[in-house]
């Protein structure tokens, strides 16, 4: 039986693509004695992988499925945490209590601050997947294997607190063994108070004192600057290091994936300069969004056939395919929001500076730096800034924005009902996902617990509960 709590040190071997998250093999158990910043880099090899799942792609819509109908009608109820704890989380807790750290890979205190930031990132991600988890007694080897489940709000505050350690921690000096910020430790402390802002800003319905002050303890100790800044997983062109999605899509033959209605009929209208990067025309040279839901009657005929539609953009595919997973341009919509919101100053008028420059740097990101097309954009109906519309705009412009970070996107929609998202009307009456279901193994591995964090839920673990932020 895997046991999720028990540290497994893995040695960073870079072997395999980058495949998304929970349904891929994977051996945790194998002994290394890979160094500390080694340990680092091998749980930043699984960063890609809380962007590229395809459920939350499709729980947000900016997906529909070509070929099968399973995860877009929500058939797939339970979700499986352990390899989170058993892979990432397990290497930077070990270097978080590690008593060998060794100078020689970089200032002591920056390898304990970037792995608070790592740790706490990872938490975040997962509990706004699944709501209530193990955290405080988790990760605690064979001391403890039925770790109690924090709430949510205990789970934040305590990564509140984490990231304040890491700020403080931070000197001058590189690390070894950075795959993604090259041991940059000012990288790496602009990222952690973005992730605190971000962090801040899910409390708005639910608890907004103090996500307001969270949120201006983190801006002011400074956040990502440019796009140069952004977290970014950069793949490799051979073939143990290649992107997911051109092996899924390219490697493997499974075209299983266009791009949605939903979201082509928003971009297409305005001339957005990021569809044609998201999408390919059909063989007629079209932008056509597949109909999100089909049945399994439907799907991959007649006007569905594959030939009819947009599939997924070539350049979201390719072997070296970036993956975007904390960007400037997300923080300058968290700011315009916030701006709107009367956490920051400035009302309107610093909010709809936030809000252009976001697209404009939402645009280069994804365009390669070229922002032609984004002046011309900005002129169309419902585009500019409008201040009895803001929250809405900001949050359809987030949710384009973060195409291909589903899960972030779907915590967005989450928490401010944006954008305006249907389920399928012939699929039981089910509605889209809030949350997603502890594995079934957690109900004999971990009896009392679970079943103390499932009463939390009102009694069912499944797909409708929400998490303690999501009061939409």
């Amino acid at each position: 039986m895997k046991r999720i709590y028990l540290i497994a040190l893995v040695l960073m071997v870079v072997s395999g693509c980058n495949n998304f998250d929970d349904d891929i093999n994977k051996n945790p158990n194998k002994p290394s004695t890979a160094s500390n910043t080694q340990l680092l880099a091998e749980a930043m090899r699984h960063l890609p992988e809380t962007a590229s799942g395809a459920s939350a792609n499709l729980y947000v819509q900016h997906w529909s499925e070509a070929e099968y109908i399973t995860l877009s009608r929500y058939d797939n109820v339970f979700y499986n945490f352990y390899d989170w704890y058993s892979e990432p989380l397990a290497n930077i807790e070990a270097v978080i209590t590690s008593t060998t750290l060794n100078a020689n890979e970089g200032p002591i205190p920056n390898q304990l601050a970037v792995a608070k930031v790592m740790k706490a990132y990872f938490f975040w991600y997962i509990t706004d997947r699944w709501g209530d988890l193990p955290y405080t007694e988790a990760l605690k080897g064979r001391e403890n294997f039925t770790p109690a489940y924090d709430t949510q709000e205990t789970i934040y505050n305590s990564l509140f607190a984490l990231l304040d350690e890491a700020d403080a921690q931070f000197v001058a000096g590189d690390i070894s063994n950075d795959i993604v910020y090259s041991g940059d430790v000012d990288q790496w402390k602009k990222l952690g108070n973005t992730i605190h802002m971000l962090m801040a800003l899910r409390l708005s319905k639910i608890a907004a004192d103090k996500g307001k002050a969270e949120f201006n303890k983190a801006l002011d100790r400074g956040i990502l600057e440019s796009n140069g800044d952004n977290l970014v997983y950069r793949h490799l062109s051979d073939a143990n290091n290649w992107n997911a999605w051109y092996d899924v899509f390219d490697q493997q033959n499974r075209y299983w994936y266009a791009v949605s209605e939903a979201l082509v009929n928003y971009m297409q209208p305005v001339g957005d300069p990021r569809l044609p990067t998201f999408a390919n025309t059909n063989d007629n040279g079209d932008y056509v969004g597949l109909m999100y839901g089909l049945t399994g009657e439907e799907v991959n005929t007649g006007i569905y056939e594959k030939e009819n539609i947009s599939m997924l953009g070539d350049a979201m595919r390719q072997p070296t395919t970036a993956v975007y997973i904390v960007t400037f341009a997300e923080a300058l919509f968290a700011q315009a929001e916030a701006a709107k919101l009367g956490w920051i100053g400035g009302g309107d008028a610093a909010a709809e500076q936030f809000y252009n420059d976001a697209i404009l740097n939402s645009v280069m990101q994804w365009n390669n730096d070229d922002d032609t097309g984004v002046s011309d954009m900005m002129l169309q109906a419902g585009i500019p800034y409008d201040p009895a519309n803001a929250i809405k705009q900001i949050s359809y412009q987030r949710w384009v924005h973060l195409f291909m970070n589903g899960y972030e996107a779907w915590a967005e929609w989450r928490r401010t009902g944006y954008p305006d998202l249907q389920a399928p009307t012939d699929n039981n009456g089910r509605e889209i996902p809030r949350r997603e279901g502890y594995p079934t193994q957690e109900q004999q591995n971990n009896t009392q617990h679970y079943n103390e964090a499932v009463q939390r839920l009102g009694g069912s673990n499944d797909l409708n509960g929400h998490v303690w932020w999501d009061k939409k």
